[in-house]
């Protein structure tokens, strides 16, 4: 196959309102989700909270069902994906479900040569470095995932009208980890072929579009009710560089399920500078790490488009009155936002304790059920 010459156009900002499904809501689906409405910028009857990797590590329950089953085995295993899946959601009461997977998984399916290694993270074999590598890399189909769908149809019954949240690693993020074999910090492989070689950079990302816009579209037509990409190391760019080669990329990811009519959430770490570009590429709800705040990202991202979270990870590992205070601080500023679902600015850290997750959505479910009191600290 050919190179591609260069990025695809950019995709139009979205329109005003997210469109919601034709028909009558699914189980997971729920008009009267407090999540979807946040998203879509209606009026939910109290903030939503989610965690990002609140199906996992921090869970005992989760280790003793995970002991002695790798990662990426444990994510080919529908009933375990449900079950890890749904764990969160019963003990901690949260308003959406995320599903349990990994964002290289479509890249095992494909027949990358990867695995994630404990303590380390996804580490790729035979890295992607030269235009044969490129070429070798095919499209996704749904028979390379019917453990993903299976397991996502069977959380439909699970869920009920909980929403779930699929999700799918960006391109950027993705083609890092192939070009470098494995996570970096500086990304020097990953930048120097980006402008090195731009016409292969280009090629190599409008593969990995393709891919995980078919990732997101196999999860919602089995039954998710969002999609989240993750876009991990973008925050490593200049404006100027995401602009060029990294956003229209992703906007090509988010338009694949355009016309699914299901919330669209673009996330990235270390991406304050980015915001604005990250809300044009086609998101409904733009995640927000702990480095910004809220009402200042509102202010960056724009008009038309939800927020997500901020709460600073580290903070769980607080006092309960300086959670309780950063929690309040955060909802403070998400009033600003069209939309805001409450999240943390990252991931869930391996050693939080569950019993601060569970109280921190009860707090901000009872904080935001009536006026927003000023915190303890005034």
């Amino acid at each position: 196959m050919s190179a591609r010459p260069g990025p695809p156009e950019p995709v139009p900002p979205p329109s005003t309102s997210v469109p919601g499904p034709e028909s009558a809501p699914e189980p997971g689906q729920g008009s009267a989700s407090a999540f979807l409405a946040a998203c879509r910028r209606e009026q939910p009857t109290h903030t939503p909270v989610w965690f990002m990797r609140q199906a996992g590590r921090s869970l005992p329950e989760y280790r003793r069902l995970r002991e002695g089953v790798p990662m990426l085995e444990s994510c080919a295993r529908p009933e375990m994906v449900v079950e890890i899946t749904m764990q969160p959601v019963r003990r901690h009461g949260v308003d959406a479900a995320i599903l349990y997977s990994d964002i290289v998984v479509p890249l095992k399916a494909i027949g990358i040569d990867l695995d994630i290694v404990p303590g380390t993270g996804p580490v790729v074999a035979a890295p992607v470095r030269r235009s044969a590598d490129v070429a070798a890399l095919r499209p996704l189909t749904a028979d390379d995932v019917t453990y993903v769908t299976d397991a996502v149809s069977g959380l439909r019954g699970e869920l009920g009208g909980i929403p779930l949240i699929g999700f799918a690693g960006a391109p950027f993020t993705l083609a890092s980890y192939l070009v470098e074999g494995g996570p970096s910090r500086d990304h020097v492989r990953t930048k120097a072929l980006m402008r090195a070689e731009p016409e292969l950079w280009h090629d190599l990302l409008g593969r990995l579009a393709t891919i995980a816009g078919e990732f997101l579209r196999l999860q919602v037509q089995a039954g998710a009710s969002a999609v989240q990409l993750f876009d991990s190391w973008a925050g490593t760019l200049s404006a100027a560089d995401y602009a060029r080669y990294c956003q229209p990329h992703s906007a090509a990811v988010l338009a694949a399920v355009a016309d699914l009519g299901v919330p669209r959430i673009h996330f990235g770490v270390g991406t304050g500078e980015l915001l604005a570009a990250m809300g044009e590429a086609g998101a409904d709800v733009v995640g927000v790490d702990w480095r910004v705040p809220l009402d200042q990202a509102t202010l960056r991202v724009g008009p038309g488009r939800a927020l997500q979270g901020n709460l600073d990870p580290a903070v769980t590992m607080a006092p309960w009155d300086a959670i309780d205070e950063a929690v309040r601080d955060v909802l403070r500023q998400g009033k600003a936002a069209p939309g805001h679902v409450f999240n943390l600015g990252h991931g869930v850290l391996p050693g939080t304790d569950p019993g601060v997750l569970t109280r921190i959505v009860e707090l901000v479910h009872e904080v935001t059920a009536g006026p927003l009191p000023a915190s303890p600290a005034g």
